[in-house]
């Protein structure tokens, strides 16, 4: 079973003194530069939206900056009246102080009307990019052939179409936001420092090569153990998936103690990479506090003296240090900003390259079956899924509308390959296949799977009542319709039993009813949808004897009138059909029908009589 990706979420650490935490991030994109333009042309449609909430963020930025500014002048105000009131001049200007402060909370208020309106363009933008990913890859989905599937593991695709596309509008709505009011917060910033004293400023400036040697010696040590910690969450992930997934093959071989023994071995390296990376990463916060505080020494020193002797006045020290606490938190959060766009643009990578993927290509002008009588024709059809492995090498045979042909063989003959060749899902490579005389790599795909059903021996029903599962065969049929391809397949009595009827829920893993009556129901499904060429692979497989005889009554009545392919292992089951084609290595060996093969005393006699000695 595939190990499913798991992303790795770390805290973003609030800034503190002279600097700050960081995420550290594991994901990165291949091609970085180009993934990026890639995301911009995808999100061209909201560039107008997108700038005026920058433009939101930049104002509510300017106006957080101003704050510090405007409270400088009250305190200053409010010392100098102390002063005076000490000397017996006068007293504090309470008045001029409550319009200082009036003012602030009106910038304050004005900065969080343009910070709430830019969030809520910004969270549009981020749900619309992601709604369309969603829309964009649920129709990719249905373009994309069989190959792509069957070369890759389900908890890939899912991790592309849920985790990326979720991780990459989390991060955008982050990311971006974060980008743009950090680096207006250190350059408006900047400018207020300059402009209340350049010693002071300059001091504060000495400190930052300090947090920046400090915080590349850690993300230095701290980066290969989020490696290793992201890798084994994989891993274990994967491991416990697979035991929960086959717990009763585990019980059944009594090998718990071993899993457990596994599982103990890769939680201990998770551990142990885990414990490091965190133990490095909460270095950060004290490191840097403590550089920080080192900082506000230096510059609460020099801003005493400058004090004393008139350069500048007591509120404007205080205006300084909190422009200094907000000057370096805005750098350490441009780390964490770098990150995010390295995990949005890693996650982006990883759904354009889903988008991106060949799709079914159809001929120009495709044609559509129309009244299809159910005439096969099988010409020197040959197929491999790569060039150096042949599966099919030479198969020719035709098949008359509303015949039943059985196709039997040892595993890997080409038995399923030639269904699927059949529903093109793949095309041949030589040779052709015909229905009523058109060749059907002219024949559009969706057009020519609506002429055909399928049972397989994998039951498919979905989490709904019976009811919804059997009309997916013809989602306008109506419930008469429905009532009577459930008799015509045997399972009405069964479904008239349960607490519910036709309205029972089926959960998730369809474990509340049998293999048999699964079997039935999708049989049911195909008597709806009522298509002139049926395929049966393996339909009887998996069920005992008494259902199997159910389902051979159902199937009979399902085929009847209809050319049907009927893939089995089961020679007793197909015992009446109209031609057994008996395939090996990819060529049909024999065909004719059950006695004619059985008189020819050959491969398929010796297949049929090993049966019969097994059950006798």
């Amino acid at each position: 079973m595939a190990e499913k990706e798991t992303a790795v979420k770390l805290p973003i650490r609030p800034g503190g003194g002279f600097g700050g935490g960081m995420v550290n991030s594991t994901e990165s994109a291949k091609n970085f530069r180009a993934t990026l333009m890639t995301i911009l042309h995808y999100m061209s449609n909201f560039k107008w939206v997108m700038i005026l909430s920058m433009i939101f963020a930049i104002f509510s930025t300017i106006f957080t900056i101003w704050g510090p500014k405007i409270l400088s002048k009250a305190i200053t105000e409010l010392f100098n009246g102390l002063i005076r009131k000490y000397k017996g001049s006068g007293g504090i200007n309470f008045e001029k102080i409550g319009g200082i402060l009036l003012f602030l909370l009106l910038v304050y208020v004005t900065s969080s009307i343009f910070s709430f309106v830019q969030g809520w363009l910004m969270s549009g933008i981020t749900q619309k990019v992601s709604y369309r990913m969603r829309r964009d890859i649920s129709k990719k989905i249905n373009r994309i052939p069989m190959s792509y599937f069957e070369s890759r593991s389900i908890g890939d695709v899912l991790s592309r179409i849920t985790n990326d596309v979720d991780t990459f509008g989390q991060s955008l709505n982050q990311a971006l936001t974060q980008f743009i009011t950090s680096v207006c917060t250190i350059l408006g910033v900047l400018i207020m420092m300059f402009s209340i004293s350049v010693k002071m400023t300059m001091v504060a400036l000495i400190i930052l090569p300090i947090s920046g040697i400090l915080i590349g010696i850690i993300v230095k040590f701290s980066q290969k153990f989020f490696q290793a910690q992201q890798d084994y969450l994989g891993v274990i992930n994967g491991q416990v998936e697979e035991v929960i997934g086959g717990h009763n093959i585990v019980r059944l071989f009594n090998e718990e103690k071993n899993e457990m023994e596994t599982f103990r071995e890769k939680n201990n390296i998770l551990f142990r990479s885990a414990w490091k990376s965190q133990f490095f990463s909460g270095l950060m916060m004290p490191i840097m506090n403590f550089v920080g505080n080192l900082g506000y020494v230096g510059v609460t020193i020099v801003g005493g003296i400058l004090a004393y002797d008139g350069s500048i006045t007591v509120g404007d020290i205080q205006a300084f240090i909190q422009y200094v606490r907000n000057f370096t938190q805005p750098i350490s959060q441009l780390a964490q900003v770098f990150n995010m766009f390295q995990s949005m643009v890693a996650s982006a990578e990883r759904v354009f390259e889903f988008l991106d993927e060949k799709e079914e290509r159809e001929v120009e002008h495709s044609l559509k079956l129309e009244n299809v009588r159910g005439d096969v024709t099988f010409e020197h059809v040959r197929f491999g899924y790569t060039e150096d492995k042949i599966v099919i090498k030479n198969f020719t045979s035709k098949v008359s509308a509303g015949q039943t042909v059985a196709i039997v063989g040892p595993t890997g003959a080409g038995k399923t390959t030639m269904v699927k060749l059949l529903m093109r899902f793949y095309d041949v490579n030589n040779g052709k296949i015909t229905i009523d005389g058109e060749n059907i790599i002219n024949v559009l795909r969706s057009n020519l799977r609506k002429n055909v059903g399928m049972v397989l021996q994998d039951t498919w029903l979905f989490k709904g009542s019976i009811l919804e599962n059997i009309r997916y065969g013809r989602m306008e049929a109506t419930e008469e319709e429905i009532y009577a391809a459930a008799k015509a397949a045997n399972v009405h009595h069964f479904v008239k039993t349960l607490p519910k009827g036709y309205d029972m829920e089926i959960n998730e893993e369809s474990n509340n009813i049998s293999q048999g009556q699964k079997q039935l129901l999708t049989i049911a499904r195909a008597i709806l949808a009522d298509k002139p060429i049926l395929i049966l692979d393996e339909a009887t497989s998996s069920v005992d004897t008494r259902t199997e005889e159910l389902i051979q009554k159902a199937m009979k009545h399902l085929m009847k009138g209809r050319t049907s392919f009927v893939i089995a292992h089961r020679l007793s089951t197909i015992k009446d059909a109209d031609k057994i084609l008996v395939m090996d290595q990819g060529d049909i060996i024999e065909q004719g029908r059950h006695e004619e093969l059985l008189a020819k005393n050959g491969f398929y006699a010796d297949l049929y009589n090993s049966q019969f000695e097994e059950v006798g």
